[in-house]
């Protein structure tokens, strides 16, 4: 267990969303590994169990020690909803935990 962390990021869903109506905000969580920093799993708070599953598959595997831009492209490519922004921005989020982590490891 102590072998990974979460981090958590956060982002404004825009108006009109089902899953806006439930929560103001969209939040993503990623667990990764502390030596190479590879998600192992991932999960958000879209509406659906669906897209909940398809977004944590988009995620894992990507390592954040290469930065956010190879998940965004992706979220991009394969990501077509409403939310696309507002989870690229919980991404961004959450990598500001794993900077301030490894920064304080520093």
């Amino acid at each position: 267990m102590n072998k990974t962390v979460m981090l958590a990021g956060h982002a404004k869903l825009p108006q009109g969303m089902t899953a806006s109506e439930l929560h103001q905000t969209l939040t993503v969580t990623i667990e990764a590994d502390k030596k190479y920093w590879v998600i192992i799993d991932a999960s958000c708070t879209l509406a659906t169990g669906h897209a909940q599953h398809f977004f944590c598959q988009l995620l894992k595997g990507y390592s954040l020690l290469e930065g956010t831009e190879p998940i965004i492209r992706r979220i991009e490519e394969h990501y077509y909803g409403k939310a696309q922004s507002a989870l690229i921005s919980a991404v961004k989020d959450a990598h500001k935990q794993y900077l301030f982590i490894t920064n304080q490891a520093r």
